[in-house]
């Protein structure tokens, strides 16, 4: 006689998948402005000194993101970004201008949301990308 095996109705791990954390979004579209900095510098380099450090900036804000939502940063080179940069310096330095702001605001809804112990960073994170807004012009 075979034994009778159940049907695991009470061995099944039923736990939904935790839930991202709300900075998350926040730490990828960082990741996302430091990679289409970086794609600027390679179509044109003479942009170099004005971009390198704002990409560094935004790596750097991913970097402490990642760390206070408890996750592993990808590596610089997986970060790919969205859009191809514009032919000249002026429409690539536009086109940033352009994420940037984006950016702004989507940190900004996250700084309002977010409990006051993440809103500090998030608030930092804002009045940068602000700044590179102007940087841009």
């Amino acid at each position: 006689m075979t034994p009778l095996t159940g049907c695991d109705l009470f061995d099944r791990d039923d736990q939904p998948a935790p839930t991202p954390d709300p900075l998350r979004p926040t730490m990828d579209e960082s990741l996302a402005l430091a990679a289409a900095y970086r794609a600027s510098v390679a179509a044109h380099p003479e942009l170099a000194d004005r971009l390198n450090p704002i990409a560094e900036t935004h790596t750097a804000h991913a970097t402490e993101l990642a760390r206070l939502i408890g996750v592993t940063l990808p590596s610089a080179a997986s970060a790919a970004p969205t859009t191809a940069p514009a032919a000249d310096p002026n429409g690539a330095r536009a086109a940033l201008r352009a994420l940037e702001k984006t950016a702004q605001q989507s940190a900004t809804a996250a700084c309002a949301a977010a409990p006051a112990e993440r809103a500090a960073l998030l608030g930092s994170i804002v009045a940068a990308r602000a700044t590179h807004q102007e940087a841009l012009k």
